[in-house]
């Protein structure tokens, strides 16, 4: 019987990765782990206890708020605010960021950006959904607090990234940059054990996500792609398989594993996109790219955009590389 690896044996053999830190990260990681399965059990909960539904608010986004939306933020906040190695977050939810005033919290040596819980929309009808969280340095003064500077970093300064999905079970998926290694809940024991190690996507893959309603309201290009996926591949004799979920988190894990691609783009209503840069695609690219796969917003890639604001939005094409490859080449050709 092979030997069941928790999350925490698993970031303490991987502390020697980072001179730099002395096990703050460690423990900011495992911060992590603690709010999501406290996010875990109200999610398996929400029907019983009168927490599913919309809270009644407006998110920043002009995105209805969910009462498990304002849960899971409430509890990834007190779990950073409370841990001592974050100075300030930013997330999808807030308005702006916070900077934490106590002395241990601006003394913390990271900033952490997040999406609480993604796909939050799918909760009333028990669909995955996720939390997403990137984690960098700060730029600021260690004693003071953070800044707005200390968020709006590009992705490639990225130190950690993640995701958890909330499905038939639940997962912690992240990276370092030394690699994506995938953790499942074991319910029994209320551990993340190792599960996934050294996750890669597949070079190609027969999976693709987009909201195909949407074509007529896209770039011409993504209309000749979805043409060429449903073309009978002289391989398999049969066109790809088109599936979307709606969930950010559950489309991305899908293709890591099984190989596929993921596509939001921009449309004529929402002509800067609608995913947001510093909460959700950077996160999800580094950890594809660490995967072997590729971000982009159809000509750069994603984690080289400068961020000038918290709520930016871009287009987002992710996934196997040369599923993404091909994207490229449709958009091209059609300008």
């Amino acid at each position: 019987m092979s030997k069941v690896v928790t999350l925490n044996e698993f970031i303490l053999d991987r502390q020697d990765d980072f001179p730099f830190a002395t096990g703050e990260l460690s423990r900011l990681l495992n911060d992590i782990a603690l709010a999501s399965k406290i996010v875990n059990r109200d999610v398996n909960r929400a029907g019983l206890v009168d927490i599913l539904g919309a809270q009644g608010n407006t998110n920043v986004q002009g995105e209805e708020q969910q009462k498990l939306d304002v849960i899971a933020d409430e509890a990834f906040i007190k779990a950073f605010e409370n841990g001592g190695e974050v100075c300030g977050i930013a997330s999808e939810e807030n308005d702006d960021f916070v900077a934490f005033e106590s002395e241990a919290a601006m003394n913390g040596k990271y900033v952490v950006l997040f999406d609480p819980l993604d796909g939050s929309s799918n909760i009333d009808v028990n669909v995955s959904i996720g939390t997403i969280f990137s984690i960098y340095r700060r730029k600021s003064a260690i004693g003071t607090k953070a800044t707005l500077e200390d968020m709006l970093q590009k992705g490639t300064e990225q130190v950690a990234a993640g995701y958890v999905i909330y499905g038939s079970s639940t997962m912690l998926v992240y990276t370092t940059g030394k690699g994506v290694n995938g953790f499942t809940l074991d319910p029994s024991i209320g551990e993340f054990c190792l599960s996934h190690p050294d996750i890669k996507a597949p070079e190609t893959g027969r999976l693709y996500a987009i909201n195909e309603g949407n074509l007529n309201r896209c770039h011409p290009g993504l209309k000749d792609y979805c043409e060429y996926v449903r073309q009978d591949d002289p391989s398999t004799g049969r066109p790809y398989s088109g599936r979307y979920i709606g969930s950010l988190v559950a489309d991305v894990h899908r293709n890591l594993i099984k190989g596929g691609v993921y596509v939001y783009p921009s449309t004529t209503n929402s002509p800067e996109g609608k995913l947001r840069l510093i909460y959700e695609c950077n996160p999800l690219a580094f950890i594809i790219e660490q995967a072997g796969g590729l971000a982009t917003d159809g000509k750069n890639r994603i984690m080289e955009i400068e961020p000038k604001r918290l709520h930016q939005r871009v287009d987002y094409y992710a996934g196997s590389k040369q599923m993404v490859e091909k994207i490229h080449e449709c958009l091209r050709a059609a300008e």
